[in-house]
């Protein structure tokens, strides 16, 4: 489908799969357009939020609560929430009478307007999305900060105008459901084993990931991350034109780091300067890559050097990342719920000095956790886990021969334990490997209640 085109939803017979941000939106979305919208969702119907069931029942939307409908050849697109396999038997029924199965990325590129920068990759991803929308808006343009990051794209891209940005955060499970979705600029950050419990393998996920700039052409721009051998790998196949960034290695073309000065160096051979290392206002190695990236997108978008540097010396971040929460008696209290994956932990680990006292576990992706464990080092002082794979966890520590470790019941617990032991100077390090899906709703809701638990110490 042309994207020029703003597909004709009218009277098209469309089944949403599941009912959470994006669903939502896409639900709304599509009546706005006419289509006649039905809803499915695992859900049992008395788990319904009210407000939710006034609008579906107002707009006259067929719902399968707990159940899916009988009769899957009555409809003409099915579009999937992140969250749904697209390999469910009735899903593949649907997709056998016809229909066309994708996504909520998908069908708001198809029917909305304006220009994409998609990043994605297993880790910075949340950090590089917000920065890089922070230098559009400081640029003047347009922008709307949405997809993976908790804004469904399809919510902005109907009243985003033809020169409007979306900066989109994607994730595997969105990018598995494209189809025509072609972003200006695509960034893969890095790749490491994650989400294999959907996967099932890495090449799987790596395959998924590689979808983002599976459309683009020449004329566009693809950011990947020449320390990462698995980024490197996909410069062969990348359509677009690929602009390494590197913290390691100085670069004949792309973003790297020369005398502590991330600089830009372009396809002429010039280099443009944009700031020294040391103003960066996020802390670790990690948070330097994801400058660098942030900076080629902009750069490759047009935008001044002066006003990207501007924004990095400015920006602090984002919450749920290594986010300093509390100091209580010399005792400093770091939020880094958004670690749902062993690469990401040992991120922040590495972000941190030393005398770390680690709250980790959580749902069971699939990861192995021998290489989480060998990161700590003379770093972690105690390891005090919860969740599912708490167990798994200290099976691993103590392998490695870490052996203070405790197992506890629930945040609350975790949190006045690691107090308890605690000494001034020492940090409470909440970076869980995992991810909340066990025993939260989100890594939002996970990091808010340890924020709140540690407010309760001071109490």
């Amino acid at each position: 489908m042309n994207k020029k085109t703003i597909s004709d939803m009218e009277n098209k017979k469309v089944l949403i799969v599941g009912t959470g941000k994006s669903g939502r939106a896409a639900a709304q979305a599509m009546v706005k357009l006419g289509a006649k919208v039905s809803i499915q969702d695992n859900k049992p119907e008395d788990e319904v939020d009210s407000q939710l069931e006034a609008y579906l029942e107002d707009k006259n939307i067929d719902c399968y609560w707990a159940c899916q409908p009988e009769d899957m050849t009555q409809f003409d697109m099915v579009i999937l929430s992140p969250g749904v396999p697209p390999g469910l038997p009735f899903i593949e029924e649907a997709k056998a009478a016809g229909a066309e199965i994708i996504g909520e990325l998908e069908i708001a590129y198809r029917v909305g307007h304006g220009r994409y920068v998609a990043i994605t990759g297993t880790n910075g991803k949340t950090t590089t999305t917000t920065l890089v929308g922070e230098i559009f808006k400081a640029a003047e343009r347009p922008t709307y900060v949405v997809g993976n990051i908790g804004v469904a794209v399809i919510s902005k891209a109907l009243s985003a105008e033809e020169n409007s940005w979306l900066v989109t955060e994607t994730s595997s499970f969105q990018l598995e459901t494209i189809r025509d979705f072609r972003p200006e600029i695509s960034a893969i950050l890095n790749l490491t084993p994650d989400h294999l419990d959907r996967h099932k393998t890495m090449q799987n996920y790596i395959d998924a990931k590689a979808r983002v700039f599976e459309n683009q052409t020449k004329d566009q721009y693809c950011i990947l991350n020449h320390d990462d051998e698995e980024c490197r790998k996909l410069i062969e196949k990348c359509n677009a034109t690929p602009v390494p960034f590197s913290r390691k290695a100085e670069l004949d073309f792309g973003a790297y780091v020369k005398n502590d000065k991330i600089v830009i160096k372009d396809a002429d051979g010039s280099i443009v300067e944009i700031c020294g290392t040391e103003e960066l206002q996020i802390p670790g190695t990690h948070n330097l890559e994801n400058a660098l990236a942030a900076c080629a997108i902009a750069h490759f978008a047009g935008i001044d050097a002066a006003v990207i540097a501007k924004v990095l010396r400015e920006f602090q971040g984002v919450e749920h990342r290594i986010e300093l929460c509390n100091e209580i008696d010399g005792i400093r209290f770091v939020n880094d719920s958004k670690g749902t994956n062993p690469d990401a932990a040992i991120r922040a680990i590495e972000a941190m000095k030393k005398n770390i006292i680690l709250i980790a576990g959580g749902y069971d992706k699939g990861a192995s956790f021998e290489e989480f464990v060998g990161a700590f080092g003379d770093k972690v002082k105690a390891l005090i886990l919860l969740g599912k794979t708490a167990s798994k966890i200290k099976e691993a520590a103590e392998k490695a021969g870490f052996t203070n470790s405790v197992i506890l019941k629930d945040m609350e617990a975790c949190v006045r334990e690691a107090y308890r032991i605690a000494e001034p100077g020492d940090v409470v390090l909440l970076s869980p490997a995992c991810a909340s899906w066990d025993m939260y709703t989100s890594f939002e809701q996970r990091g808010k209640h340890f924020k709140e638990c540690v407010r309760e110490l001071e109490r």
